[in-house]
């Protein structure tokens, strides 16, 4: 392998010239390419149509329980309300079931309740049940949400049945 050291007077030291004649040939290539190319794209994807479906429940694999654990704010305001400032230590326990509908204890219960024994009977009962089958309640809680109203939506998914609960939490950036 040549290295090139270029200079007169005896002064040697490496040649520091780029040779950019390949790039910029690579860069018109890339130029053409795309020239033709997001014509082609914007055609097909204006012919494009999504079909809108409904969804339904998988009879395969069993979605899990979301519940959203939150308070009022300082005002009383709750989730969705104009003007909510976020949850309060001090305000009242709001729980959304499958993290949009709000419901109270006895609703959480009874609507808890209902999806396991719908799953169970669809399964053939609990004796067939298989284990891998058996939804987990997934709880996200906010950050200034007492225990008590987290602790309540526990009791309720339990009573009703969900041997699994498990919390879901926005990682931590270790570096922030």
């Amino acid at each position: 392998m040549a290295m090139s050291v270029g200079g007169a007077g005896g002064e040697e030291r490496p040649m520091s010239d780029i040779n950019t004649t390949p790039l910029v040939d690579v860069m018109l290539v890339l130029l053409i390419i795309f020239l033709i190319a997001v014509p082609v794209a914007i055609q097909t994807i204006e012919k494009l149509k999504v079909p809108v479906l409904a969804s339904e429940e998988s009879q395969e694999k069993v979605e899990n329980l979301l519940l959203a654990v939150v308070t009022t704010d300082d005002a009383g305001r709750s989730p969705g309300q104009p003007g909510y400032a976020g949850s309060s230590r001090t305000g009242e326990c709001r729980v959304y079931f499958n993290n949009v509908t709000p419901v109270d204890n006895n609703e959480l219960y009874k609507q808890a309740f209902d999806r396991l024994d719908a799953i169970v009977k669809r399964e053939g009962g609990a004796a067939n049940m298989d284990p891998e089958k058996i939804p987990e309640v997934h709880i996200r809680g906010d950050v200034n949400v007492p225990w008590k109203c987290i602790a309540g939506a526990i009791y309720n998914v339990q009573t009703a049945g969900y041997p699994k609960v498990g919390f879901i939490s926005t990682p931590v950036d270790p570096n922030g």
